[in-house]
């Protein structure tokens, strides 16, 4: 909090000085700057300075005045919309008008430098005006945005689940990952749980922020078995009877009822949060690989292996059925002409959807509207509406096999973002690109021809952030929404918590690879400064990136171990050292394969 009633030198200094001077200093500095006055609170936290900052150090920004002076470099001469040079560097420049000189300069005299002045203030809004990622009406707090964009960061390790039996201790991997925000993320508190099924079988809770417990510690654990399709007491050693490791989206949490939903194989069960305990199991006739996130009034969408199906969980009908439901064998005619109807579904002429989004409602992005899209190991996205399920509207080809999918309830036109790409776009022209469109942006990762893909579609209704999604090489990437500038990357690395350390360690091919990806901003109050980590499975773990410099906790973290400062110093410098050396070779090796990659095209000149 600012000191109360205590004056500052700062108070005395004109608001511009000080955002100049601020301009200058690091978040973490102006963090504590923060603390000195309550002019400093409000002049720290301006949007203003931070978005002007966020443009000046983007990578878009920097892209862009390279390709205006390579153009100009190349050419010779000035054109229109062309690179726009230091007064240093260039004696004279394109005006306000268009003109690819100032008049002065027309007549071989030197151009004024009001003029230049005048056309650089001009040229750097409407280079600002095309980078801007934000849509109107949308709330964005450019502090926490800088520091995502440029600040420290450090991967955490969630404390990791263990078994123990007759003296041996083994590590329990985790299969899944989900938020769980008990009753909509309105229970006075803020918390917020990450959900997972585990190995043995059992489903558990972690406090993500640290609002019932230790930040990142395991808060509470089924029993074991209560996953299994047997349940608890039988035999489930065979893998056919658990979690599928294969499935990302296997699970599904209902924060209002406090509910989860678990896939496993062919059959849907159904978790009681608060008691831990089972409620009611379903089967399916073919094996679960996608589920839904599940919004209030919908019902959840599964896919199959063979087709995708509306499950209703707020029909107390189904709801009541404790046990799988089973064909009796000895008696096949009594299926064949039981009268009760199958229940709707869309069957896939390609099998393995993978990635299943409700669409989210234009003005009310927490609800949704009545479009599914489906993607997976096939080459197009499936679009249904869920009023004439199970109908396919139309499809989007993609060619690339889809492993996960976003969308953002604001329009996408391919066309300006490629214009608004190379700076091109006036001020207006922006404006007009944004508030006139209508339409949804839908964002599709995956693989194509062995590579990493990203792909950004245009939704209209008749047919922030930056974009984070994680790589096959281990990093954590964060692009700007035209899906083609990269801003920043973190490797994920490596969790040493509970293995001595090791010189291989830190190699790329010890790195943990991130399979899914969350927001743990929270949703109760009013929006809080740099309160947006996220939290990814590595497919047996849990980490969370925080945007802090030095690491909130570690995997072997726990209430009852004291922590060795020392040791963990340390640790903490052993790793930074690493992470140097490893990031040195890397830029070895990508000049390395530059140099051959130009030494190969002069060559084949």
């Amino acid at each position: 909090m600012a000191s109360s009633g205590r004056s500052s030198r700062w108070d005395e200094l004109p608001d511009e000085i000080v955002l100049q001077i601020l301009s200058y200093l690091d978040p973490l500095h102006i963090t504590r700057l923060q603390l000195v006055s309550r002019k400093l609170q409000k002049l720290c936290l301006d949007d203003e300075l931070w978005k002007r900052r966020c443009f000046e150090e983007s990578p878009w920004y920097q892209y862009l005045k390279n390709r205006r002076r390579l153009s100009y470099e190349t050419e010779g001469e000035h054109r229109d919309g062309a690179a726009l040079q230091s007064p240093e560097a260039n004696g004279s420049n394109t005006n306000g008008d268009g003109n690819k000189t100032a008049p002065d300069a027309k007549k071989g005299k030197a151009v004024p430098g009001k003029t230049r002045r005048r056309y650089q203030r001009w040229q750097e809004i409407q280079d600002m005006a095309n980078w801007d990622p934000t849509f109107p009406n949308e709330r964005v707090s450019w502090y926490s945005e800088y520091i995502h964009r440029n600040g420290p960061t450090c991967v955490n390790w969630l404390q990791t689940p263990r078994i123990r039996d007759r003296g041996y201790e083994a590590m329990m991997e985790a299969r899944g990952l989900e938020l769980y925000y008990p009753y909509d993320g309105n229970d006075g508190i803020g918390a917020m749980l990450a959900v997972s099924p585990l190995d043995d079988g059992s489903v558990c809770l972690w406090d993500v922020k640290g609002t019932r417990g230790k930040a990142g510690s395991l808060l509470a654990t089924s029993k074991s078995d209560i996953l299994f399709i047997d349940g608890p007491g039988s035999q489930n050693t065979r893998r056919s009877k658990r979690v599928d490791t294969g499935v990302t989206e296997c699970v599904s949490v209902d924060n209002q009822r406090h509910r989860a939903y678990f896939a496993v194989q062919s059959h849907l069960i159904e978790i009681d949060l608060e008691r831990l305990e089972v409620v009611s199991r379903e089967s399916f006739e073919w094996s679960i690989t996608a589920l839904s996130k599940i919004q209030n009034d919908v019902p959840l969408t599964v896919g199959t292996s063979l087709g995708i199906h509306l499950h209703d969980f707020r029909s107390r009908a189904r709801a009541t059925h404790t046990a799988v439901e089973r064909v009796d064998q000895n008696d096949i005619f009594k299926s064949i002409f039981d009268p009760t109807p199958l229940l709707p579904y869309a069957p896939l002429s390609q099998p393995t959807p993978v990635s299943i989004i409700h669409l989210p409602l234009r003005g009310s992005p927490d609800l949704v509207s009545n479009d599914i899209y489906v993607a997976g190991r096939f080459s197009n996205i499936l679009h249904y509406d869920r009023r004439k399920f199970p109908v396919i509207m139309d499809s989007i080809y993609s060619g690339a096999t889809i492993n996960s999918m976003a969308a953002m309830p604001h329009p996408f036109s391919s066309l300006d973002s490629e214009v608004r790409r190379h700076g091109e776009l006036s001020t207006e022209q922006v404006i007009r690109s944004k508030g006139d469109g209508e339409g949804w942006t839908l964002i599709a990762g995956g693989t194509y021809k062995s590579k990493g893909s990203l792909e950004i579609f245009g939704l209209s209704q008749t047919a922030a952030d930056p974009i984070v999604f994680s790589d096959g090489a281990g990093s954590i990437k964060w692009f700007e929404r035209d899906g083609l500038t990269e801003c920043r990357r973190l490797r994920i690395g490596h969790c040493e918590g509970d293995e001595a350390p090791s010189l291989f360690a830190s190699m790329s091919a010890a790195g943990e690879l991130a399979r899914k990806i969350v927001s743990t901003k929270s949703r109760e109050g009013p929006d809080r400064p740099n309160d947006d980590n996220i939290l990814f499975w590595t497919g047996e773990r849990l980490g969370l990136v925080s945007f802090t410099p030095t690491p909130l906790y570690q995997s072997k973290d726990s209430d009852e171990e004291e922590p060795d400062p020392a040791a963990e110093a340390e640790e903490e410098e052993r790793r930074r050292v690493a992470e140097r050396m490893r990031e040195a070779l890397e830029r070895q090796a990508d000049e390395v394969r530059f140099m051959q990659t130009f030494g190969q095209g002069v060559l084949g000149e």
